[in-house]
């Protein structure tokens, strides 16, 4: 074996400051997080509760398997923005009679379940994975449809909900909703468009419109049992396919639909993995509080990966990259992680074969962020950084094997792109709580700013106003500083979760399994036309 061997200090003052600055970023990550477990507040789960209805993610919890994980995604979704944090759903990928499947739960507590436009690209967001990865969808539906008061932004790109549940159907992916409550108008079409249906008597009321639209539209009086209740679709119109007592039945029926599904996993459970030979909780006193100090991410590999045990590729050359060879809860690994933060050339050239070369060998990558970009400067222009920059977002744009991404430090520039960013479809992408995303950083974003204006006042041949810069570099540097923090890029959905750094290999692992649903295959040839 290749074990990694670790240079960490856990008794140094660095390590200590470094965990110190970590934990304090913990704590205000877990505020964040007891605001999307506290719903809609403690009047409306009362009010919830006393209606002898289950809160959302007990719902979620008695679905699942038990002693099994629920790994949660975009739980800060509309942090930030004019809407709850959370977005009023639970989205996730958990285990229901031995499939892992994706979940989805609307928290009727939160404006009744409404859909706002954080609400739809989250739900959208879920779809995603689901469809990426083949995992059956289980919708727990309570919800009032759109948010009226928004609906300019979610009745349009809505629809998409409705077309990814057909196609996701299309493709021999189950869909399964469990309706609890209402699902009005437009949110009729969830039950609707589902393989399996399950409703609660007396509880669940679907319908296109209710009593008092139709009231308007008709001038009909009904009510909503007879309009859309669970033994109106279950007897007459045949929308339910099961009929379920109360919320714990229609869950034990829910998980009876999945045990016979004879969904089966492209590829078998590989079995038990030897955990890494170092603490992860050591961790958290890696990265440094000051982004612009530099940290080996092997020691963040060797915390992480199967018995610390990694073949790197290229270690003498290209050398501010590294990239390897491990396996992570015993699936096959290749990793790419930024060592010194920037990319040259030759990190560029070798990131092009490395990806390649998984994509021969069917093997997912794993990209740890670390980087402020591609070097710039007149010697490196001419030694040709576009055109090797280009090489390598070429190969990560192309290649098919599924890629992960996790932010642990700075992810800059196009180097983000490099690095496979959002942008670029990873499979999943997570934060650590320290990290960073922009154009650039806040400094050099706010420094490029002020040259830009003083040439300005030289062209025009008017003084530079000296006090003017200066508070107006401090306002971009705190504007930029705010905009790359990782809680709000995650409330605008542009990672999946923001996590302990303790957890890393738990989640990697969650995510690989997931993956391994679907057939894992590379690409042969098929990369676009790589510059030389």
């Amino acid at each position: 074996m290749t074990v990694l061997a670790s240079a960490l200090d856990p008794a140094s003052p660095a390590y200590g400051a470094h965990r110190r600055a970590m934990l304090a970023r913990l704590a205000e990550l877990d505020e964040e997080h007891a605001k999307v477990l506290a719903g809609g507040g403690a009047r409306y789960v009362a009010r919830h509760r006393a209606r002898g209805k289950l809160l959302a993610r007990e719902r979620v919890e008695l679905l699942l398997d038990e002693d099994t994980p629920f790994l949660e995604l975009s739980p800060l979704a509309a942090w930030g923005s004019d809407h709850p944090v959370g977005a009023s759903l639970v989205t996730g990928i958990g285990t229901v009679e031995g499939v892992e499947c994706l979940i989805t739960a609307n928290d009727p507590t939160v404006r009744g379940g409404a859909s706002n436009p954080w609400t739809l690209r989250k739900a959208l967001r879920a779809n995603e994975i689901a469809f990426a990865n083949r995992l059956p969808v289980i919708s727990l539906v309570e919800s009032g449809g759109a948010d009226l008061a928004s609906q300019k932004e979610v009745f349009v790109p809505g629809g998409a909900l409705f077309r990814d549940l057909t196609r996701l159907s299309a493709a021999g992916v189950p869909t399964i909703a469990v309706v609890f409550g209402n699902s009005t108008a437009g949110g009729a079409y969830v039950p609707g468009m589902s393989d399996h249906t399950v409703m609660i008597k007396e509880r669940s009321k679907v319908f296109l419109g209710g009593p008092p639209l139709v009231r308007v539209a008709t001038g009909e009086e009904s009510d909503d049992e007879s309009l859309g209740g669970a033994e109106m679709h279950a007897r007459t119109s045949g929308l339910a396919d099961h009929y379920a007592l109360d919320e714990p039945d229609a869950i034990r029926q829910a998980r009876r639909v999945v045990a016979r599904l004879h969904h089966r996993k492209a590829h078998p459970d590989p079995g038990p993995a030897e955990p890494p030979r170092y603490d992860p909780e050591e961790l958290l006193g890696i990265v440094p509080g000051d982004l612009r100090t530099p940290f080996d991410p092997r020691e963040v590999i060797a915390r992480v990966v199967d018995g610390s045990d990694f073949d790197e590729f290229k270690p003498l050359y290209g050398t501010s990259l590294v990239t390897g060879w491990a396996r992570l809860h015993g699936y096959p690994l290749g990793v790419l992680a930024n060592a010194r933060g920037v990319l040259f050339s030759a990190e560029s050239q070798k990131a092009a074969q490395f990806v390649q070369l998984a994509n021969q060998r069917d093997v997912p990558l794993l990209f740890l962020h670390n980087t402020t970009g591609y070097m710039v400067g007149s010697r490196y222009e001419q030694g040709g950084i576009i055109k090797h920059g280009a090489m390598m977002i070429n190969a990560v744009s192309n290649s098919r094997v599924p890629h992960l991404s996790v932010l642990l430090g700075a992810s800059y520039g196009a180097g983000h792109y490099g690095m496979c960013g959002r942008a670029y479809d990873p499979r999943f992408l997570f934060a650590w709580p320290g990290a960073k995303s922009a154009v650039m950083g806040p400094q050099q974003l706010a420094g490029v700013l002020s040259i830009v204006a003083r040439a300005a006042a030289r062209v025009e041949g008017r003084p530079y106003d000296e006090d003017g810069d200066a508070a107006l570099r401090a306002a971009v540097e705190q504007q930029i500083e705010a905009e790359s923090l990782p809680m709000f890029l995650s409330g605008r959905l542009y990672d999946d979760g923001v996590i302990d750094p303790r957890d890393t290999r738990t989640v990697l692992g969650l995510c690989l399994s997931a993956i391994h649903t679907a057939p894992v295959e590379g690409a042969r040839g098929g990369f676009g036309v790589f510059r030389m």
